[in-house]
C-alpha cells in the first residue's frame, strides 16, 4: 500500500528544467543592474556631487549676508551730512511659502502692497530669495514676522539719511535702494565709504529659525568716515539767501560758492533747483551740482585779471589814463560799448566803472599769448580737479586762432565759460599775493601751497581797485558789508543762444572778499536768467553776496577792519549803475 502511494505521489510532481542559457542572462541582467547602479552612483558621488550638494544645502541652508556700516560723511566740524541707519526688508523663499489668503491679505496691508502683487512673487516661482518689500522700520518687520508665514523672512540692512536735506543734497549726493553711491560724494567716494560685507551660513528649520551654523562668521568691514570742508551753518545761510534771491527775481537756477581765502577749502556750495536726497524722485534738472559741472560767460567778473595783466606787463600803472571817449569803439564790423561815457579813465576807473573800451583797449595792447598764458594760469579752460563727478572744466580757446574782436569781448568775459567754482578759486590770486591756491571740498590738514600769478603788488593794487567797486560811484554798492572793508567785481552777461547771444537773457554774477585788509573769505554768487525786470550783477547778485558774507564774519568771529559807519543807508536809495552786456 505504501509502495502504491509513493510512486503515485512521484508521477503527480512536476520538475521544470530552465535552460542553462536563461540562467545566465537573468544573471547579467541582474549584475548589468547593479552595475548601472554601482556607476549611477559613482558618477552622482563624484562627477555630479557639487550640483546635488548645492540642490540639498538650497533646503536647509542659507547664508546670511552681513551687511557693512557705510561711513559717515560729515562737515568740518564733525556734524552728519550723511549718517546711516538699521532697516529691515522683508523676503521670502517662493517654494517654502505657505500661506492662507487672510495672511497675504494682512501682509499687503502692513506693506501697502496689494495682495495679487505678493501673490504674483510667490506663486510658481522657482528662485529661492525674492524681495517683497525693502527697507522697512525695525518695528513695522516685527509686526510682519507676527504672522508667522513659513517661507517669509526678515534681512538687516542700512538706509542712508540726510540730515540736512536739499541744503548739502549737490555736495553730498544720495545713495540707491542698494545703499551705492548715485550722486555727489556718496558716488565719488563709493569704495572709502561703502566697505565690504560679512557673512555666515547657517541651517535653518522651515520655519526660518537657526538650527546651526556651520561655517564661522565673516566679520563686515564697516566703511570710512568722510570730512568734508563744508560749514554746516555756513551752508544753511548761503542757501537760505540764495534761495531768497532766486524767489525774489524769478530766476531759472542759481549757484553761491563761499571759499576760505587762505587755504581754498570750500566752506559753503548751495544751488537751486535742489532736490531731497530722502526721498529722490522728480530730479529732472534737480540733481546738477551747477556750480561744477555748468558753465557760463563770466562778464565783467574777468576784467580784475585783465587788468592785472596790463599791471604785470609793464606797460601799465593804476594810475594810467585810458581813453574810452566817446563810450563806443569799432573792431572790424563790431562795435563794443559802455553803459556811461567816461572819457578819460584811470586803469583802476575802468575797473571800478566797469568800461567795456578800456578793457578791451588794455587787452589789445597786449600780446595773445601773454593773455592766454595768465588765463591759463589762473584756471580758466581747465578742472579745478577738486574730486567732484561731472566736473567741466570750461572754455579756454587757443589763443593762436584769436582774433581781434574775440581778444577784446574776452577781456570782460564774453566768449570765454567757465564755472562758478572756477571764477571763485580764481579771485584767490588776489587774496594771497598773486598766488593761486588749489580748492578742496575735503578738510585740510594744512594749507596748500599756491602758484604764482601775479606779482604781489600787482595783486594788491587790484584789491584796491576792487574796493572802490563797492563804494558809492561803483557798479555794486548793494555789496557793501557794515563794519568791514569789502572789494569785488560785478559781471552781467547775455546768455549765448542758437544764432547767438539771446536779447533778454542774462547771467548776474559777483565775486568779492572781505575784509578787504586781511582777506579771509571769497565768495561767488551767479543768479540764472532773472525775469522780474532787474539783471544787472550789481542789483541782483551782489546783495547776496553782503548778507552771505555779513552772517559769515559774524559766525566765524573774524575782526572788523571798518566802522559800523561804513555803509550807505539807506542802500536801497542808490542809483543803479548799468552794465553794458
Amino acid at each position: 500500500m505504501r509502495s502504491a502511494s509513493v510512486g503515485a505521489t512521484s508521477k503527480s510532481r512536476v520538475v521544470v528544467k530552465i535552460p542553462t542559457w536563461r540562467r545566465r542572462v537573468l544573471l547579467i541582467a541582474v549584475l548589468a543592474g547593479f552595475g548601472v547602479l554601482l556607476g549611477r552612483s559613482v558618477y552622482l558621488q563624484s562627477m555630479h556631487k557639487a550640483f546635488l550638494q548645492q540642490k540639498g544645502d538650497a533646503r536647509y541652508s542659507r547664508l546670511i549676508t552681513l551687511p557693512a556700516h557705510r561711513g559717515k560723511i560729515t562737515d568740518r566740524f564733525g556734524e552728519p551730512l550723511a549718517i546711516s541707519t538699521p532697516v529691515e526688508s522683508i523676503w521670502a523663499s517662493p517654494p517654502d511659502v505657505k500661506s492662507t489668503p487672510e495672511q497675504l491679505a494682512k501682509l499687503g496691508t502692513l506693506l501697502k502692497v496689494k495682495p495679487e502683487v505678493i501673490r504674483k512673487k510667490l506663486v510658481n516661482n522657482p528662485r529661492e530669495f525674492v524681495y517683497i518689500k525693502r527697507r522697512l522700520p525695525p518695528e513695522l518687520a516685527a509686526q510682519v514676522m507676527r504672522l508667522h508665514i513659513p517661507g517669509v523672512f526678515t534681512q538687516r540692512e542700512y538706509r542712508r539719511y540726510y540730515p540736512a536735506g536739499e541744503v548739502t543734497a549737490h555736495l553730498v549726493g544720495f545713495t540707491g535702494i542698494d545703499d551705492n553711491g548715485q550722486e555727489g560724494f556718496e558716488l565719488h567716494s563709493q569704495a572709502w565709504l561703502s566697505g565690504k560685507a560679512g557673512g555666515r551660513r547657517v541651517i535653518k528649520d522651515r520655519q526660518g529659525r537657526i538650527v546651526e551654523d556651520l561655517e564661522a562668521v565673516k566679520v563686515p568691514q564697516d566703511g570710512r568716515d568722510l570730512t568734508l570742508s563744508i560749514d554746516r551753518k555756513l551752508q544753511y545761510l548761503a542757501y537760505r539767501e540764495l534761495a531768497a534771491a532766486v524767489d525774489e527775481h524769478k530766476a531759472k537756477a542759481g549757484s553761491v560758492v563761499v571759499l576760505d581765502a587762505k587755504t581754498g577749502e570750500v566752506l559753503a556750495m548751495a544751488n537751486l533747483p535742489s532736490y531731497n536726497p530722502n526721498n529722490p524722485v522728480n530730479m529732472a534738472g534737480r540733481s546738477r551740482n551747477r556750480a561744477v559741472v555748468d558753465v557760463f560767460e563770466p562778464g565783467s567778473t574777468l576784467k580784475p585779471f585783465t587788468a592785472a595783466a596790463a599791471l604785470d606787463s609793464g606797460r601799465y600803472k593804476p594810475e594810467t589814463l585810458i581813453e574810452t571817449s566817446p563810450g563806443a569803439m569799432r573792431i572790424g564790423p563790431a562795435t563794443i560799448r559802455d553803459a556811461h561815457p567816461q572819457g578819460l579813465l584811470t586803469v583802476a576807473q575802468v575797473i571800478q566803472k566797469s568800461s567795456n573800451v578800456g578793457s578791451a583797449k588794455m587787452a589789445l595792447s597786449l600780446e595773445p599769448h601773454y593773455l592766454w598764458s595768465i588765463f591759463n594760469q589762473v584756471g580758466f579752460g581747465s578742472p579745478t580737479r577738486i574730486g567732484f563727478p561731472g566736473e567741466a572744466s570750461g572754455k579756454l580757446r587757443n589763443y593762436k586762432t584769436w582774433r581781434p574782436i574775440e581778444q577784446a569781448t574776452m577781456s570782460y568775459g564774453h566768449g570765454i565759460n567757465m564755472t562758478l567754482l572756477q571764477l571763485a578759486r580764481a579771485y584767490t590770486v588776489f587774496t594771497n599775493d598773486g598766488a593761486l591756491l588749489p580748492v578742496s571740498l575735503l578738510k585740510l590738514k594744512e594749507p596748500p601751497v599756491g602758484h604764482q600769478v601775479y606779482t604781489a603788488a600787482t595783486a594788491n593794487h587790484l584789491k584796491d581797485m576792487m574796493e572802490t567797486v563797492i563804494q558809492v560811484g561803483g557798479t555794486a554798492p548793494r555789496a557793501q558789508v557794515l563794519g568791514y572793508r569789502v572789494a569785488g567785481k560785478t559781471g552781467t552777461a547775455h546768455k549765448p543762444g542758437v544764432g547767438g547771444y539771446q536779447a533778454n537773457h542774462y547771467v548776474s554774477s559777483f565775486v568779492g572778499l572781505a575784509p578787504a585788509s586781511n582777506p579771509r573769505l571769497i565768495i561767488a554768487v551767479m543768479i540764472d536768467d532773472p525775469s522780474a525786470g532787474k539783471y544787472y550783477g550789481g542789483t541782483v547778485a551782489a546783495p547776496v553776496f553782503s548778507k552771505v558774507m555779513a552772517g559769515a564774519l559774524r559766525m566765524l568771529a573774524i575782526p572788523q577792519d571798518a566802522p559800523n559807519n561804513n555803509v550807505v543807508i539807506p542802500v536801497d536809495d542808490i542809483p543803479e549803475i548799468k552794465e553794458v552786456v
